[in-house]
C-alpha cells in the first residue's frame, strides 16, 4: 500500500474509493438490521440442501472480503477455506457472525482508505490471478451488494410483514 495514501489521488480516484468504503458500510448496516430480526435458528435455515443459509452468506462475505481486500490489497496471508464457508452449520452464533463481518468490513474500509494513486495503477495477485487494484476494490463491493440482497430477501421471507424491513420508507408513495 502507498505511504502517501489518499492525499495523492485525483478527485475521481478519491471519490471512487470513498464510495467503495461507504457502500461496504451501507451493506453492512442492511445486513445487521436483517440479521438482528432473525432468530438463531433462522440465521442457519436453508430452504433446501443446495441453498445457503444467512449464516453461510455471512461467513462467505468474511472470506471474500478478507481474500480480496485484506490479503490482496493489504498484507495478510491468504488462508481462505472457501468450501467451509458453505458447509458450516450452526458453527457460530448470530452475534459472533455479525461481529466478524463488522470487524472485516472496518478493516477493509481502512485498507481502501490507505490506497494511493500508485496503488491504483498497480496490480496484485488475488485468487491466483493478476488483478488490477481497481478490480480488487470494486469486485468485493459488488459481491457484498449481491449477497446483501440475498440476505434481505431471506430475512423478509422469514420475518414476514411483522419484520418491517424497509430501507427506503421515504420513497413510498402516500
Amino acid at each position: 500500500m502507498s505511504t502517501s495514501g489518499a492525499s495523492d489521488l485525483d478527485p475521481f480516484q478519491g471519490e471512487l474509493l470513498r464510495r467503495a468504503e461507504a457502500y461496504l458500510g451501507e451493506y453492512l448496516g442492511k445486513i445487521r438490521d436483517c440479521v438482528l430480526r432473525l432468530s438463531e435458528e433462522q440465521v442457519w435455515w436453508r430452504p433446501n440442501p443446495a441453498s445457503n443459509s444467512v449464516g453461510n452468506l455471512l461467513l462467505h462475505l468474511c472470506g471474500n472480503l478478507t481474500q480480496w481486500v485484506l490479503c490482496g490489497l493489504g498484507d495478510l496471508p491468504d488462508q481462505r477455506r472457501r468450501a467451509e464457508e458453505f458447509t458450516a452449520d450452526r458453527t457460530r452464533s448470530r452475534a459472533e457472525l455479525l461481529q466478524a463481518l463488522e470487524s472485516v468490513v472496518a478493516r477493509c474500509q481502512s485498507t481502501i482508505a490507505s490506497l494511493g494513486a500508485a496503488d491504483l495503477a498497480s496490480s496484485r495477485m488475488v485468487q491466483g490471478k493478476d488483478r488490477t487494484v481497481l478490480e480488487a476494490v470494486v469486485h468485493p463491493v459488488e459481491h457484498m451488494s449481491y449477497h446483501t440482497g440475498q440476505i434481505v430477501y431471506v430475512a423478509k421471507m422469514l420475518a414476514g410483514e411483522q419484520g418491517e424491513i424497509d430501507f427506503y420508507p421515504h420513497l413510498k408513495r402516500p
